[in-house]
């Protein structure tokens, strides 16, 4: 996925700190190998997707973002994120054994 950077703001960054993810981690987040599915259950007025991935410390962070224009460059706006317990790892492992 191709992107500039991040649109960050008081009320997606006070929602994802709520769980502890700081803004160096989720961003770190993307620099790594992440699998990206599509959140079409909450794609209302914008395309959604979901973000799975492993901190530099191997924790599991669940991302839910957007995609925003600014000018010509693609931001990614989270809307939450949050540490995963490694039951639900085990689960989105076995429903998508493809990533």
């Amino acid at each position: 996925m191709e992107f500039s950077g991040f649109d960050w703001d008081y009320g997606n960054f006070a929602k994802c700190q709520k769980h502890g993810v700081t803004i160096e981690v989720l961003e770190s987040l993307f620099n790594r190998p992440v699998a990206i599915l599509p959140d079409e259950s909450h794609s209302q007025a914008e395309r959604r997707f979901r973000a799975i991935g492993r901190t530099s410390e191997g924790r599991a962070i669940f991302v839910v973002f957007t995609l925003r224009r600014a000018g010509e460059d693609v931001l990614i706006r989270p809307i939450g994120a949050r540490y995963m317990h490694e039951k639900e790892v085990k689960s989105y492992e076995e429903e998508n054994p493809d990533i």
